[in-house]
């Protein structure tokens, strides 16, 4: 094996598919997914490479500094690629304490083991921090966030991504440890745990359940097909130039209306519906708190410096998208049980 690399969050949606990208592409690498598994994460995501020589899953929380230093010299990591995160802002609106925790002290104690284990021999190293745009705050109708625009998150989670990013630089400034940043605009596609948007209404649709829209449903995203995001990590942790930024876009904004009436003709239409049917599902609720009104990622220096661009076109991602939750639904009701039942009624008041 020339390189083990470890990958945090390994088991949650970005996660398993750099997991899966990295043990298919790279079979003389050692990859190790070390992940606490909360209830975003799910080794299921998994089962097709889990028996892999290349492969190796390790439980455990990256707040633990005395274990993480101990995975480190077990498997003698060589290179860090950090997904591990608190990650859904309605949760850091209840609990911002835990995004906090996880999100900043998790990453500065990952970085302390990596500075201590690598004692200042950088050559072939690389701590690689995967962030959001969420960090640059918000947008008018106008304009793309850069590498350059400046900081001003707006929730409990933006902030605490943008402290972690913060540690990730100030390590390099401080250390010289080799380092990277990505910026990303929202993903979406298969094993995303269905608090979020896209498999959320995929999943209520079907059933037959209201659809809550935040507001008017004005707020505008930019999305990414998450096997894209995957071959963007791989490449720009490979190429990317040490202490750089890269932000990583679809070129593909919607408002939060328009997008989920397309997701209700193609499930209306692949359920054998007439389409639009499921419109009526759609339940206006109370807007978020600091509800950001726009982000658009302007992908440019990372299609022009090292050649990545999205492959799929959004009409192309979501029917791609629709038909493996459609197919999966095993999958889909072993996550919507329990604690994720109670989680849903709190947060959007109305009955899975």
């Amino acid at each position: 094996m020339n390189k083990n690399i470890l990958i945090t969050g390994g088991a949650g949606f970005i996660g398993s598919h750099v997991v899966r990208l990295f043990v298919n592409k790279y079979p003389d690498y050692h990859i190790i997914n070390l992940d606490k598994l909360t209830y975003a994460g799910n080794l299921a995501n998994l089962k097709d490479i889990e028996g892999r020589p290349n492969y190796t899953f390790v439980k455990a929380d990256i707040c633990d500094f005395e274990t993480i230093c101990n995975v480190l010299e077990k498997y003698e990591v060589n290179g860090i690629i950090h997904l591990a995160a608190e990650s859904h802002v309605d949760r850091s609106i209840k609990d911002p304490f835990t995004f906090a925790q996880t999100n900043v002290m998790g990453t500065l104690s990952l970085l302390q083991a990596a500075r201590q284990y690598w004692n200042g021999v950088w050559e072939d190293k690389m701590f690689y921090h995967i962030s959001t745009d969420e960090v640059y705050g918000s947008l008018s109708n106008e304009g793309f966030f850069l590498e350059t625009t400046k900081y001003d998150p707006h929730s409990p989670y933006s902030a605490s991504k943008a402290s972690s990013d913060h540690f990730v630089r100030a390590f390099h400034d401080t250390y010289g440890m080799p380092t990277l940043v990505t910026n990303c605009s929202n993903n979406y596609g298969p094993y995303q745990f269905p608090e979020k948007l896209i498999p959320l209404f995929i999943n209520n649709i079907r059933n037959n359940k209201p659809l809550p829209v935040y507001g008017k449903g004005e707020n505008v995203r930019d999305w990414l097909y998450v096997e894209d995001h995957a071959r963007a990590i791989d490449v720009i942790f490979h190429k990317g130039k040490i202490a750089d930024t890269y932000n990583i876009g679809g070129f593909n904004e919607w408002k939060n209306i328009d997008l989920i009436k397309v997701i209700i003709r193609t499930v209306d239409r692949l359920l054998g519906r007439e389409e639009g049917t499921s419109e009526a599902l759609i339940t206006y609720v109370t807007d978020r708190a600091g509800h950001d009104l726009r982000y658009a990622i302007d992908s440019n220096k990372l299609k022009n410096e090292l050649g990545w661009e999205p492959s799929l076109q959004f009409e192309e991602g979501i029917e791609k998208t629709v038909r493996w939750y459609l197919d999966n639904q095993a999958w889909m009701d072993n996550i919507t049980s329990g604690e994720y039942e109670d989680y849903y009624k709190s947060m959007y008041k109305v009955s899975l």
